[in-house]
């Protein structure tokens, strides 16, 4: 594994555990930029409050690695979530159920930081899911 690839994989293993919001201060270039689904982000601040966001939305959230490629650097990575869908942070009343999906990340990394990034998951279609379960 290279050491890119072990930056990647600490930036899920370690930002997205419970607490792991220091972690962003650590793993995440002062000056960075990043394209998440419906947002853009280009300091640490503002990444640490999209997670918070959808922390609210699925407070038991658990996210794993599933693959990654390495090519100098930047690393693409494979990941498969879950959770609870308890709050309603999108714009969906809380269904308390379960849900699950799955996504990719493209990273560039720099110095042991990572300064560039872009999400692609189907934000979307889970929302239309979650609408789905609404109770009657």
């Amino acid at each position: 594994m290279g050491v890119n690839e072990s930056i990647a994989r600490r930036w899920f293993r370690e930002v997205w555990s419970s607490g792991g919001e220091p972690m962003v201060d650590q793993l995440l270039a002062p000056r960075c930029e990043g394209w998440m689904e419906g947002r853009f982000i280009s300091c640490p601040a503002e990444f640490k409050e999209a997670r918070r966001e959808l922390l609210a939305v699925f407070p038991d959230f658990q996210i794993a690695v599933d693959d990654t490629v390495e090519q100098g650097d930047k690393v693409v990575v494979r990941w498969s979530a879950q959770g609870t869908h308890a709050g309603d942070g999108l714009g969906v009343a809380p269904t308390n159920r379960p849900v699950s999906f799955r996504g990719m990340t493209w990273l560039e990394i720099r110095d042991g930081l990572i300064v560039r990034g872009w999400d692609s998951w189907n934000l979307g279609g889970l929302i239309q899911t979650l609408r789905d379960r609404q109770p009657a």
